[in-house]
């Protein structure tokens, strides 16, 4: 997901990418902004209001102490409506704040500067091609039935065990699954990753 910050910094940048893909994202950007906008001074509003509200409480205390009730119960009243006016305010940032989120989430990634323009697979460009491609289609089969062909996978135990989706690893297909996960370790590891 885009960050605004990096929405602001680099929209015109994202804008001609995401033009690759063949999306318009202007608009979209446009109304992220906006709403960020509106959530940073929904913000500030609410700050100030709050401020407001602490300084008023420190001074009905301290009225009271001086012996001056009745400019602290006006203070007070003043207290209320910044009360009401402030849960106002939270509630407007919340919403402000989901719809922002909600516009990110529909903001695809973009592209590297590298891809090419395009719509599908058939836009791609072929930098290399390594072997021959062999078509597979006529005798290919699924990786649940090369698993029970050479009992790697127990689905049903699993199904029994955990619920759906959880295989029971067995035989080779365990040691397989154990030497992909040592592979994977040893290389992000060789990667510098902890």
């Amino acid at each position: 997901m885009l960050q605004v910050q990096q929405i602001r910094e680099h929209k015109g940048d994202f804008i001609a990418r995401l033009d690759k893909r063949c999306i318009d994202a202007t608009a979209m950007l446009e109304e992220v902004i906006a709403i960020d906008d509106s959530r940073k001074q929904t913000q500030q509003l609410l700050d100030e209001v709050l401020a407001e509200s602490n300084g008023l409480a420190k001074s009905i205390g301290q009225l009271f102490k001086e012996g001056k009730r009745d400019e602290a119960e006006q203070m007070k009243v003043k207290t209320a409506e910044l009360k009401v006016k402030s849960a106002e305010l939270k509630e407007t940032l919340g919403n402000l704040e989901n719809d922002l989120t909600e516009k990110l989430y529909h903001i695809p990634n973009v592209p590297n500067p590298s891809v090419p323009k395009g719509k599908s697979e058939d836009d791609n460009e072929i930098i290399r091609t390594v072997g021959e491609a062999v078509d597979h289609s006529a005798t290919a089969k699924p990786h649940w039935e090369i698993a029970n062909d050479f009992d790697l996978i127990d689905f049903e135990r699993g199904v029994k065990i955990s619920g759906a989706g959880f295989p029971v690893y067995k035989g080779k297909g365990a040691k397989l699954q154990r030497a992909l996960i040592n592979f994977f370790i040893d290389e992000a590891t060789e990667a510098g990753y902890d």
